[in-house]
């Protein structure tokens, strides 16, 4: 008899071994593709979280010197809202990142790229609204401040990040000087908070900025009402040469892409994984790191294939359960983040016959139901969460 409950038991298992491995294989399934017009590589792709519940999900894309806004509609529909040309035809997009106008409530888009100029569109007005010029050169990413949707980070070639406030037009502060980056910096986020940005770039390192000392919180609260048409001087823009932690011990290469993760940092390099780690040991507290603290700990490596050139993005999605990489075969690799073994990492591969060029970005919408992948070759592919 016990031997006959065992076996059961033990088939029991089995069956839901074998409905969840189904469930893990078919999680997000194919559902439409297209192709832009213009033929060459598209380096962005970002999902509007600012529209209500009711709205279809939102994304741009970006590439060349064009900019697109689509709608994912039932049953895979992905319908095209309105395009944008740069009067420049040498500009060429890289990063694209909305916010919210919190006066009017319309959705702006932001989006720079190798001419190093920062452009704003209010996608309801279809304008551009403002534009900022002030690096030395090519912009690779853009983020807006979690709790402050007019505040918005720059990540550039020039080896400098910069804030701006774009409800003022101010330059709030400058991130690089003489303990900053020396080469290009690729990546940059700020925590769920908006109290410490991560950065990252061409010279193997990773650092860690403060976002909430006295300084640039009087700095932030005298951008809200400085005003350029009747001011004699200039914002007294802040400088920050000195990272509050910094490491190269990480990767050995480009570092083209960190995120946060809780206290965690997920970061990635051309080196075919993405690395789970923290600043310090397992048990210190990310915001009471010692002076000059040097010290890593790695926590685990998702590992995937075919991915050893530099800039392509991984994505994490809002409520941080799934995380999305592609490679240069047009092949996405998927972690379910509550269910990361640090012993050995699992990901499943989403795939189609049909994609086969490099997978530059990829972009998870609000809920997680949707994910994006944008490629070399123009190209558009929607996946959606199977049961949603």
């Amino acid at each position: 008899m016990k031997t006959t409950r065992r076996r059961k038991r033990n088939v029991e298992k089995g069956k839901v071994k074998c409905q969840r491995n189904r469930r893990r294989k078919g999680l997000f399934k194919c559902t439409n593709s297209l192709k832009e017009d213009h033929g060459q590589p598209l380096f962005g792709v970002s999902f509007c979280h600012h529209t209500s519940e009711d709205d279809y999900p939102m994304f741009a894309s970006v590439g060349s010197n064009r900019i697109a806004v689509y709608e994912c509609r039932e049953d895979g529909y992905i319908k095209l809202l309105q395009a944008y040309s740069d009067p420049d035809s040498e500009e060429n997009f890289y990063s694209c990142t909305w916010t919210v106008d919190p006066t009017s409530g319309h959705p702006l888009l932001a989006v720079a790229g190798s001419r190093g100029i920062i452009r704003v569109l209010n996608v309801s007005t279809k304008q551009c609204i403002k534009h900022y010029i002030g690096h030395g050169n090519a912009v690779n990413e853009l983020k807006f401040h979690p709790r402050m949707p007019h505040i918005l980070l720059s990540a550039s070639k020039d080896h400098s990040l910069r804030v701006w406030n774009i409800k003022t037009d101010v330059l709030v502060c400058i991130f690089g000087g003489v303990e900053g980056h020396r080469d290009e910096v690729l990546s940059c986020e700020f925590d769920i908070f908006g109290t410490k940005i991560i950065s990252c770039g061409m010279d193997h390192s990773l650092k860690i900025w403060k976002f909430d000392g006295d300084d640039l919180k009087l700095a932030l609260k005298a951008s809200e009402v400085y005003k350029p048409n009747t001011n004699n001087q200039p914002f007294p823009t802040l400088h920050f040469h000195n990272p509050y932690f910094s490491t190269r011990d990480i990767h050995k290469n480009y570092v083209d892409c960190a995120r946060w993760f809780g206290d965690f940092i997920l970061s990635k390099s051309c080196e075919n994984s993405i690395v789970c780690w923290k600043p310090g040991s397992i048990d210190c507290n990310v915001d009471q790191l010692k002076p000059k603290e040097s010290n890593v700990t790695v926590l685990s490596r998702l590992d995937f294939q075919h991915c050893d050139i530099w800039y392509m993005r991984f994505a994490i999605d809002y409520w941080h359960k799934y995380l999305a990489v592609g490679n240069q075969y047009g092949k996405t690799f998927i972690w379910e983040l509550n269910q990361l073994d640090p012993a050995k990492s699992k990901s499943y591969t989403l795939s189609n016959v049909r994609c086969t060029t490099t997978i530059r970005q990829t972009a998870f919408s609000k809920d997680g139901s949707i994910l994006i992948c944008v490629c070399d070759d123009s190209t558009i592919w929607r996946w959606d969460l199977q049961g949603k």
